[in-house]
């Protein structure tokens, strides 16, 4: 009974999805009877994308926390050793209903961060939210069994199970994005089989524990406290991986280049970055402006506020930089970007009109089907309307003290919400009459859900995002392109990769139901597997 019931709502939710053709979601399936807390994050990643109003929210989370309360209290009783007395039924689901509700308020944090990954695509808030469930997982995992849950360390053997439950989570998604059809229904059976056994150890693991380390300790409320201050510290995390504002000089900027190369090139650097005015060394490369051109028609110094401007925005004013190079050069133009300045270089080459100067774009770190989420701005009601608000929430707090703040309603992602089938489906297709090559970190596998994300070649080296703007072996490439090469280098692992983060995404808001989007007639690569198939 114990494993039936852990096998059931695994298949049941794979069924529905490939029922649909919802191939995108299919690897979230196996963790519907996870152990505490991926099961609760499972369900809260659903609940951030798909409500449509607040009535809807605050409906969908009570529906959440009885459902997986009760569940869970199933799953806790089946599983309970025999060498134990087990605690009436009543109690169980008293006490699951209370962890759920708990679990709710502690992931929900996390869970919205989750969205924001799914809308700028970016790995490091993906990274970000997984840890806090590796943490949470021992502490949950026995606040379902025993009151006391809440003093002394878990054990080596509670830790262990949890840990496990992970990576069988994980590996259950890359099979099930490996599949087809009811293939991935038999594969979500077999990981809610070992959900089951899975959740027969943590159980008797959590009442028969072979020694707590500090009894009399508070370590739970601790822990909770601590995790949920790491969710507003997240965004100063993640800035500081990305680096400080301003530190963006690549090789192309800073050194000559050879006389082979037949371009001018404008260098556009990505988000928060920031430029004093100094000419790079090669006067045949111009460092692009979020401020735009003087009268001279030479780029202006900019601040790190200036690249939070919406990607037309910042496109139009590439338009005018690329027309002004070109007349005053003669010489046929390259763009360099880097994440935000590869999307301006993207967005470019779709809206400004052709035949157009430029004829070869090189794009480092460009983000991988962006916009897969969406809230709507503050005032308004729609899609996610409750994880935008919190989002706001979580930013205000991060940006306390901060001299550059970002948000999640900067125009830089509200254009990228606003305008997301294209993103989503055509950030790295083929332009007529230009030659393309994406620069693709290969952590940027975890941000590419199942299915294709490139029509264009690319070079892909180990790194992480931002990473490969400076490295050795990057540069040589940009140069081999720019004299007229072709440079295609992907890399074994990165589908691996790919399809090892599958399980962790939030699940894609499907491009049919949001009205906004609905002037935009594009295919769903949530639904196809594919990108840049005919408007």
């Amino acid at each position: 009974m114990l494993l039936l019931l852990a096998a059931l709502p695994p298949v049941l939710e794979e069924a529905v999805l490939v029922g649909i053709g919802f191939i995108g979601a299919r690897a979230l399936a196996p963790q519907a009877t996870a152990a505490w807390p991926y099961d609760s994050y499972h369900d809260l990643r659903w609940l951030m994308v798909y409500h449509n109003s607040w009535g809807q929210f605050l409906f969908g989370l009570l529906g959440v926390v009885v459902v997986r309360g009760l569940l869970s209290a199933g799953l806790t009783a089946l599983a309970w050793p025999a060498q134990a007395p087990r605690p009436p039924l009543g109690w169980l689901v008293r006490r699951n209903l209370q962890v759920a509700a708990l679990a709710a308020v502690i992931i929900s944090p996390w869970a919205a961060l989750s969205v924001a990954f799914s809308v700028v695509a970016l790995s490091w808030y993906l990274l970000a939210s997984l840890i806090p469930m590796l943490v949470l997982a021992p502490f949950l995992q026995r606040a379902g069994v025993t009151g006391t849950w809440w003093r002394g360390l878990p054990t080596i053997e509670l830790l262990g199970w949890s840990a496990l439950n992970f990576a069988l989570l994980t590996l259950a998604g890359a099979v099930i994005s490996s599949t087809r059809g009811g293939w991935g229904v038999v594969v979500a059976g077999l990981a809610g089989v070992a959900n089951g056994l899975l959740w027969r150890q943590t159980v008797k693991a959590a009442v028969l524990p072979a020694r707590i380390r500090w009894p009399r300790v508070p370590v739970a409320p601790v822990a909770i406290g601590l995790t949920m201050v790491a969710a507003v510290a997240a965004q100063w995390l993640i800035g500081l991986a990305l680096g400080k504002p301003g530190e963006w000089m690549p090789p192309v900027v800073s050194e000559r280049l050879p006389d082979r190369v037949p371009h001018a090139v404008i260098a556009i650097a990505g988000h928060d970055s920031s430029w004093n005015g100094r000419p790079p060394v090669d006067p045949r490369v111009e460092r692009f402006s979020y401020q735009g051109l003087d009268k001279q028609g030479r780029p202006l110094p900019y601040a790190p506020e200036a690249t939070h401007r919406s990607l037309e925005s910042s496109a139009a004013l590439l338009a005018a930089h690329v027309e002004a190079l070109h007349r005053r050069t003669g010489r046929p133009v390259a763009l360099l970007g880097s994440s935000e300045g590869a999307m301006v270089a993207r967005t470019y080459l779709e809206k400004w009109a052709k035949p157009t100067p430029v004829d070869a774009v090189m794009l480092f770190s460009p983000l991988i089907r962006p916009g897969r989420a969406y809230y709507p701005p503050p005032g308004h009601s729609g899609w996610g309307v409750a994880t935008g608000w919190e989002l706001r929430g979580i930013f205000w707090l991060a940006n306390l003290g901060r001299e550059v703040k970002s948000g999640p309603d900067e125009p830089f992602v509200r254009s990228v919400l606003s305008n997301a089938p294209f993103y989503r489906n055509r950030t790295l297709c083929p332009v007529p009459g230009v030659r393309m090559v994406a620069f693709l970190p290969t952590v940027s596998a975890a941000e590419a859900p199942p299915g294709e994300y490139s029509r264009v070649p690319v070079f892909q080296l180990p790194a992480f995002h931002g990473g490969l703007v400076g490295r050795r072996a990057a540069e040589n490439r940009v140069i081999d392109f720019l004299a007229g090469g072709r440079i295609d280098q992907p890399r074994r692992e990165y589908d691996l990769f790919q399809r090892l983060g599958s399980a962790w995404q939030a699940p894609s808001l499907a491009l049919g139901l949001n009205p906004v989007w609905a002037a935009e007639r594009e295919a769903d690569p949530a639904f196809t597997g594919r990108i840049c198939e005919p408007r």
